[in-house]
């Protein structure tokens, strides 16, 4: 729902010949409505605010994010046109007309309020998307970007860029190798001094926090409330987060060794804030419980029985992780179960 000037803000960038597309930022009409949607604001403020921003001012390819922007006819046509050979059709048009020489322009100071899917169900088909498209992306552009006359840290970023959805399989990987690791502490075959070296790569969720802290406190009044909202927010964010790693590295998986599948539109619902249970009679709202949410349910009970196994063997040195995966697992799958 763009705003009445939108155009005369936009338009006017396109008097550079070599500007094919310009990108606003997305805000969100019911950011509000739920804890889910509040979580997906935290994330996509962090993708305006610090990815395409950054990206854009270092001179580094960023991607067309399926709306509220405005391409130039001639970019289309000149990186060879729509292709539906990906979930994110945006994203590979953006890797094409870029590797093509066309310029893209950022705006973080025009809003486009969008609204954000208020139920599990539409948040995990728009997730799938986005990180098999992304990953179909990679297997299809990552090659040219490193054989193209870019500069070195142009393909650096493209290649973190391309492959940023493979975290969700590391983070499944590190969840389900941790159960063997808290054997071996509880077993004594792992000495304390080698994990105590270890927390060095905790310097990981301080860079991560840094992040997000940037995109909130550049966006939210700098208040004691706005901080305190952050500091909640965050370790549920990355707990959702894990949650959805079974998910998400499914798609990755799928995207990376080339299996394709149908493009599932993200349901929009038309739900004002504070607004309750019309979801559940949108016409494109048919979702079924899948394998994985039951999947997803067993994890929560396996991680929620890890936390009390530490607890009551004494070996706390996995309690908080094994404690953000119960709860994320169990956000995730409680969630789908009631949107399904």
């Amino acid at each position: 729902m763009p705003e009445p000037d939108f155009l005369r803000r936009m338009v006017p960038h396109f008097q550079d010949p070599e500007v094919g597309l310009v990108q606003s930022r997305w805000t969100h009409l019911n950011e509000h409505y739920s804890l889910f949607t509040r979580l997906q604001a935290l994330a996509l403020d962090t993708h305006f605010m610090v990815e395409q921003m950054g990206r854009n001012q270092a001179g580094a390819f960023i991607n067309f994010n399926g709306t509220g922007g405005i391409w130039r006819k001639a970019c289309i046509l000149d990186a060879g046109n729509w292709e539906a050979d990906t979930l994110t059709e945006d994203l590979d048009l953006s890797y094409r007309a870029q590797q093509k020489g066309w310029r893209f322009v950022y705006r973080p100071d025009v809003p486009s309020p969008a609204e954000l899917p208020p139920v599990m169900a539409a948040i995990k088909s728009q997730q799938f998307r986005w990180t098999k498209g992304g990953a179909e992306c990679a297997r299809k552009h990552l090659r040219n970007v490193w054989r193209s006359p870019a500069a070195l840290l142009t393909k650096v970023h493209a290649t973190a860029h391309l492959l940023n959805a493979t975290i969700f399989i590391a983070v499944l990987l590190t969840a389900l190798s941790s159960i063997p690791l808290w054997w071996g502490f509880y077993a004594g075959h792992i000495p304390f001094d080698l994990y105590a070296a270890a927390l060095f790569f905790l310097l990981g969720f301080v860079l991560i926090a840094a992040v997000y802290a940037v995109a909130n406190f550049t966006l939210s009044p700098k208040t004691p409330g706005s901080l305190l909202r952050f500091l909640y927010e965050l370790p549920l964010f990355l707990s959702v987060s894990m949650g959805l790693s079974l998910h998400n590295a499914g798609a990755v998986w799928e995207g990376l060794s080339g299996k394709k599948s149908a493009f599932i539109r993200t349901p929009k619902y038309n739900l004002a804030e504070g607004q309750r249970g019309a979801w559940a009679q949108n016409v494109y709202h048919r979702f079924r419980i899948p394998l994985s949410t039951y999947v997803e349910f067993g994890l929560f009970l396996v991680f929620g029985g890890m936390v009390l196994l530490g607890w009551w063997t004494g070996t706390r040195e996995l309690l908080l992780f094994h404690g953000m995966l119960c709860l994320g697992f169990g956000l995730v799958s409680i969630a789908s179960f009631r949107s399904s």
